[in-house]
Order: C-alpha cells, then structure tokens, then sequence
C-alpha cells in the first residue's frame, strides 16, 4: 500500500468513525428527550408530597395533645425524615434535570455563553463520571479531594462545552487510576485524584491531578491529535482530549495543558479568561 492508498484508507476510517458518533449523538438526544418527560412528574410530585407533609404536621399539631410522649417523638422523626427524604429526591431530581437539559443544548449545537458557576459546574460533572466508573467497577474506589476558592467569578463560557471538556479529562484520570490500581504490586497504593479551581493573574485555573500510570513521551506527542488512543478497542474513541481542546482553546481562548511522570502523575490545567 503506497503513501496515498494508506491517507485514503485512514481518512475513510475516520469518516466512519464520525458518522457513528454522529448517529450516536442522534440516538442519546432521543433518549434523553424520553427522559425528561418522567423526570418532570418525579420531580412536581416531589414538591407535591412536600405540601401534603406539611398539611399532615397542621393536623397533628392540633391532635398532638392527647399523644403520649413517646408517640409525638416518633411521629416527629418520621415526618422529619419524610421531609429530608423528599427534599433529597427533588434536589437531585433537579441535578438530573440541568444535566438532561445540558445534553439536549449540546445536541441542538446550542453555543450561548452563559455566566456560569465554574465551582458548581466542576463538582456535578466529576461526580458523574466517577460514578459511571463505579457503575462498570464495583469494588473499585478513588479519594476525589476538591479544592474551590471562594474569590472565583462566575465565567461567561459555553457551559455544556466546558463540561463536556471536564467529563472527558475526569475519565481519562479515572481511567489511569484504575489501570494503576489493577497492575500494582504496592498494597499501599491509594488511587487519588485532585481537583482545584482557583482565580490567578486574572484568569481562572482548573487543575486535575492524578497519581495513576502517568504517559510516556511517545504518547504525550500525539496525545490531542484526533483518533489517537492507547486504550483497548471499546474502551476510547481517541476524541476526548482532541475536542476538550478545540473547546477550551478554539472557542474559550484558554489554554489546555498536561504535565505527566510514568507511574507517578499526571497533571491536566484549564486556564479560562475571567473577561
């Protein structure tokens, strides 16, 4: 095969490859469209069943007297942990809904800015993805130590790309933790991953920091070059870091950058302009 036949060959890959990402991107808009529906009801009913709680409280207030002791105790810790329980179900009902909503603008080719809590962008997206890892490796764990800096302003970024950029850097450390943790010798060995935000030279810093497997020179070269991956097939698309740069950088004018040792760390920053 000649130079030319091997460009044809690479290049009709790849177009293969972005067709099923393309045809995947369609399927997951359906699927989160479904979703919203049921999520609304769980949700409005939760908010609901707050009402009702409070109307019961109105009535034994005014029956409470003729309760033992013992009785009003119990039927106080009962309702309060209702409350708490139903309280939980909408505030995480409404983390689902923002995260379901992100999704559908993604898909749309929405591209506003919008002034964005950076902080609270981070922490939800980590999570996420440190609970896919979990929902594929049971019995695997990681400490996620976050450090936010009270001073950091709200950012004018397209927020769905941006946590798009997060979640794809939060897997890859993830990811090298894990490998680390399955090849290691050293009991010892404590998987960890530490996220900061902080405000600096007026711009904001977000850093990612892993004590996994780390990358090898050879890799680092290629590392944002789109379809490029050392993962086993199914495990990586290649496109990860390619386009969280192509967001930062492209769209964002920040910077993405990667300090890495073999088997020691590897450190992912994020500068954004604060203007």
């Amino acid at each position: 095969m000649n130079d030319l036949e091997k460009k044809l060959a690479d290049l009709e890959l790849q177009l293969s490859n972005q067709e099923k990402l393309a045809a995947l991107g369609m399927l997951s808009a359906g699927i989160v469209h479904e979703i919203q529906n049921p999520l609304n009801f769980v949700i409005n009913f939760s908010k609901l069943s707050q009402k009702l709680l409070k109307d019961i409280e109105d009535v034994l207030s005014e029956v409470n007297n003729s309760l033992p002791n013992d009785s009003k105790e119990e039927l106080d810790d009962i309702l309060s942990d209702l409350k708490d329980n139903m309280s939980r179900i909408e505030e995480n009902g409404n983390r689902v809904s923002s995260i379901v909503k992100g999704i559908l603008l993604y898909s749309r080719g929405n591209e506003e800015f919008t002034p964005t809590n950076l902080k609270d962008l981070v922490h939800e997206y980590i999570w996420l993805s440190y609970h896919a890892l979990r929902a594929n490796n049971k019995n695997f764990n990681v400490s996620i130590q976050e450090n936010y800096e009270e001073c950091v302003p709200l950012l004018n970024i397209i927020p769905q790309d941006v946590s798009r950029a997060v979640l794809n850097i939060m897997n890859n450390a993830c990811y090298a933790v894990l490998c680390k943790a399955r090849e290691t010798s050293d009991t010892s060995y404590a998987p960890t991953i530490k996220i900061d935000v902080k405000k600096e030279d007026g711009k904001v810093k977000l850093i990612f920091e892993d004590n996994g497997i780390g990358i090898p020179d050879e890799v680092c070269k290629n590392l944002f070059t789109p379809f490029f991956t050392t993962k086993p097939i199914g495990k990586g698309t290649g496109l990860g870091l390619s386009i969280s740069k192509s967001i930062i950088e492209g769209k964002h004018r920040g910077t993405l950058e990667v300090e890495t040792k073999v088997n020691e760390y590897t450190r992912f920053t994020i500068t954004l302009p604060i203007t």
